[in-house]
C-alpha cells in the first residue's frame, strides 16, 4: 500500500537512486544551514541532491556536492551553488559518525523539503551499498509487483 503525502511538507527534491544503490537502515530529518539566496532558490523548487552525500567532519554533519542553483535577481550577492552545507543534528551525530567509520556504511540524502514551519530540512539514510544482484533481485520483484498488479486489474 503507497504512503500518502504529508500536507504539511513542501517536497523540493528527491533522490529516487538512493533507494536503488543502497539498502536503507535507519533515516534522521535535519536541518540545513542555508544563506538567503539559498532558500530563495529552494522556495522556487530548484535544488539536485541526486550526486550527493552526507559527510561527519569535526563534530558535525556536512550535506557535500547539493546543488542549489544561484538566485538569478540576487545579482554579485549570490551563493556557491556547490557548496558544503552544515546540518544540525546533535542527538545522532556520534551514532552516525561511528557506524560511517566502523562499518563502512554511507549517509545518502532522500529528500529536501520544507516542513509545516517552513523550515528547509533533509532527510538522511545511513544506508549500505547493494551489490549488482542484490540490483538485479530487487529489479525483478518491482516488475513482478507491477505484472500482478497489471494482472489484478484486467480479470477483477
Amino acid at each position: 500500500m503507497a504512503k500518502k503525502a504529508d500536507p504539511s511538507r513542501k517536497l523540493i527534491a528527491e533522490n529516487r537512486r538512493a533507494r536503488f544503490d543502497y539498502m536503507i537502515e535507519d533515516t534522521l530529518e535535519a536541518g540545513i544551514i542555508l544563506v538567503g539566496t539559498e532558500v530563495k532558490s529552494l522556495r522556487g523548487g530548484r535544488a539536485n541532491i541526486a550526486e550527493s552525500y552526507a559527510s561527519t567532519d569535526k563534530g558535525e554533519l556536512w550535506l557535500i556536492n547539493a546543488t542549489i542553483p544561484e538566485y538569478p535577481p540576487a545579482g554579485q550577492f549570490n551563493h556557491e551553488p556547490r557548496r558544503p552545507r552544515s546540518c544540525w543534528c546533535a542527538k545522532e551525530l556520534k551514532k552516525l559518525a561511528s557506524a560511517v567509520e566502523r562499518e563502512g556504511r554511507t549517509l545518502a540524502p532522500l529528500e529536501l523539503y520544507f516542513d509545516d514551519r517552513g523550515i528547509a530540512k533533509i532527510k538522511i539514510a545511513l544506508a549500505k551499498g547493494k551489490k549488482a544482484h542484490d540490483k538485479r533481485e530487487a529489479s525483478k520483484d518491482r516488475d513482478w509487483k507491477r505484472q500482478q498488479g497489471r494482472l489484478l486489474r484486467d480479470k477483477g
